[in-house]
Formats: C-alpha cells, structure tokens, sequence
C-alpha cells in the first residue's frame, strides 16, 4: 500500500498553520500543510455574523501583508479575516489541502518520524506541527438538564437573534464573546440577562492610542506568564461598532440585567454567586489600573497625548449590583434561550504520543514538545502573552521553524573523509 511521506506535517490552516507555513518555506523545509475544512475555517463557520476581530487592523495581522479592505484602526469583519488568510496562503504558496482530517498520529518504530492516518490514506512525517490553535472544543457545563425545555447552545454555534425562539436569553461568560452577544440581543429587543464572572476590564482606547498599543509600549504583550490568580481570567474587550470600551454598568443602563456567575439549578431555576458588585469593582480596579500605567508612561517619556479625564469617570451602581439577584426562576423570567460563552478546551486525542501532562496539556517549550519531532504553534502563552495572537503566533512559528532548520542540520551531519571518529 502506497504512504505518502514528507518532511514535517502540519495540521490546520488557520493563522497558525499559514504562519508556520511561511517561515518553513522560508527555512527551505519540505511540508505538507492538512486541513479539515477551509483555510481560517473557524472564522468562517464557528463564530456569529456579526463578529469582528479584537484588534485593530494595524495590529492583528501577519509583517507581510496589511488588511486591504478594512483601515487601520479599524476592526476587519469575520469574512475579512479569514479573506485574509486565504489570500496569505496564496501569497506564499502554502501547500495546504483543504477537506482532510487527521485522524490520528503514532511514533514510527526503529526510526525516526510518525505515522498520520488522515481521511484520504496514511502519511509519514518526519515531524509534526500541531498548529490546531486554542479554540478546539466548546466547553459547556453540564449544568441546565435537557428536560428544563430550553434551547442550549455554546457560543461558536451563536450566529444571530434570529436563530432564536421567542423569549429571553441568558448569556453566560463575561468575556468578549458573551458581552458581544448580549448587547447585540440587547439591540434587537430581546430581554437579557448577563451572568458576569471574573474578568479583566481594558479601556478599547485610552488618550488617542487603542489598548493593543498600550500593551505593546508597556511591555505587557512580551509577559511570559498571567499574573498569579489570573490564569482563567477572561478579557473583556470589544471591536463592535468600532471598537468601544466594554462597561457592565453602561450595559445595565441600556437594559441588560446583570447577575452574578451561574452556579446552580433546582426546580426550574437558575442560582447566582453574590459576587456581582465584587467581581465588577474588580474588573473597575483592572481598568483604572491601566490609565495608571499609561498616564505614568507619557509623563515619563514626555508624550504629548490628549488629557481624557472622562475616562476615569465610574456609572452609579445599576439597581441589579445593589439589589443583587440570587435565583432566577426560567419559566418566570420568561428565558427560553441560554448561551453558553464558557469558552474553549484543546483536544489533541489524534496524537498517540506521550507529550501531555495529566491534565492532557501539552509538555513543551515555546513550542518545543517533550516527545521529539513533534511541535505545537498558537497554544496560548506559548511564549508570551501575544502568543494565541495573530502577529504573536507569527513570531513563535520563526522560533518552531527554526529549531526544526536546526534539528535537520544535525541529522543530516556527516564527518568530514579523514576525521576521526
């Protein structure tokens, strides 16, 4: 039987398999890039209509190319990000085959390299880039039994108001993805309830510069791990209509009920943690403390940027932090929706390697896996805190590229006639 072989395999073809794609190339290193589905296929299909990206348009991008359609500072639609991609990948010729799915992937015996089942027939690969990102499998909590007669759904399968019964929503996650959703709800009429967990609270633009260049000036981007007690903490950061700063007390004047993380159910109803007004005095803490760190840096550096005293100012406490609700019968309040923007989990089960700790996270060094010949690229934190970011995973894949340029070198050594052995 016929096995296709090469010399490193990578798997998907969103940012992370593109950028991996280029600086192989660049190395002059044989690849093969597999895709399931479509280039940025999780743009495409997994996200809502309405989705822009985080970051401005400067910004979130690869060196070698701007967004063509979309301006500077402004925030590039869903449609035009994965536009994007594709055209990357046409720019350098990626080898990409689209509509194959890996299956699994085992170590070769007696010599070095893998064995790849794939849907079209098997591979072998003397290195593999699992390049799949963070965003691999919807995690919902098991929470609201089926029998509660309510449409659940995760986030990634959220596309627009329109695909939802009559009724009342109750969003869960505080992150970007569910404060987006819920005030596009919140536009379209619907009544919505918005269950806030911990987060962080980042001004969009503070003194004429936006928050991704803040994080850049001070440093924050190259921070190699989250500040101790904020490694599960979600970011709370918007690009919708423009990009414009994400405010839980704004959101409850505009007509959405906050209440505290979703904890319980019983008998039709829905339990809250009382922990609403701390978790957004915090979030508050977060936000202020970074007009802190800008005001200190221009003063410094002698920066003539635009007073915003306006920025500093904090809404009156909506009735629903003072009088916090505790229980929410579904059937009452009239909810027959609940989306889950509880986030995400990586699922590398395909790979039949022992390179994960017992967690099933992966064992590696910016990238660099335990089990030798086998690398992983837009993992969060890989390197950095810009690592799961378009320009961040564009920099770790230079750093896989080249060790993998280096671990070839050595392979293919061979001593000089005449040396010694």
């Amino acid at each position: 039987m016929h096995v296709e072989r090469i010399d490193t395999l990578v798997v998907g073809a969103g940012q992370a398999g593109v950028a991996m794609s280029e600086h192989l190339s660049r190395n002059a290193i044989p690849h093969l890039i597999l895709e399931r589905g479509r280039i940025a296929e999780r743009w495409r299909s997994e996200r809502w209509d309405a989705l822009v990206a985080n970051g401005p348009a400067w910004h979130d991008r690869f060196p070698g190319m701007v967004f063509p359609n979309t301006h500077p500072d402004g925030f590039a639609p869903k449609e035009q990000v994965a536009a994007y991609f594709a055209a990357y990948a046409a720019k350098i010729a990626a080898p990409i085959r689209c509509g194959v799915a890996v299956t699994s992937a085992t170590r070769l015996t007696g010599r070095p390299g893998f064995h790849v089942e794939t849907s079209e027939g098997a591979i072998e690969a003397e290195r593999i880039v699992a390049a799949t990102g963070p965003f691999q499998r919807p995690v919902m909590p098991n929470l609201v039994p089926e029998r509660a007669g309510l449409l659940q759904i995760h986030s990634n399968a959220y596309r627009n108001p329109a695909q939802l019964p009559e009724g009342a929503v109750l969003v869960v996650g505080s992150g970007s993805s569910g404060v987006q959703i819920a005030d596009e709800l919140r536009r379209h009429g619907l009544r919505v309830f918005l269950s806030v967990g911990p987060h962080a609270r980042p001004p969009r633009a503070y003194r004429g510069r936006d928050y991704c260049w803040w994080l850049g000036v001070l440093g924050k981007w190259d921070a190699e791990a989250p500040t101790p007690g904020m490694e599960h903490v979600t970011i709370a950061v918007s690009g919708a209509e423009g990009g414009k700063t994400i405010d839980f007390r704004r959101l409850a004047a505009e007509g959405i009920t906050l209440v505290g993380r979703t904890v319980s159910y019983q008998d039709g109803a829905v339990g809250f943690a009382a922990d609403l007004a701390h978790t957004i005095r915090q979030g508050d803490e977060n936000y202020l403390s970074v007009l802190d760190e800008a005001d200190s840096y221009i003063a410094r550096n002698g920066l003539d940027l635009p007073e915003e005293p306006e920025a500093r100012l904090i809404l009156p406490d909506p009735d629903c932090m003072t009088y916090p609700i505790s229980s929410l019968n579904l059937s009452e309040a009239g909810i027959t929706t609940i989306i889950w923007a509880t986030g995400y989990t990586q699922d590398y089960s395909w790979l039949k390697l022992d390179a994960f700790d017992a967690q099933g996270r992966p064992r590696h060094q910016r990238g660099v896996s335990i089990e030798p010949g086998l690398y992983f690229l837009g993992l969060p934190w890989q390197s950095r805190r810009g690592s799961s970011f378009i320009w961040g995973v564009w920099h770790d894949a230079m750093h896989v590229a080249d060790h993998i340029a280096i671990q070839r070198s050595y392979r293919a050594y061979q001593p000089a006639a005449g040396c010694p052995a």
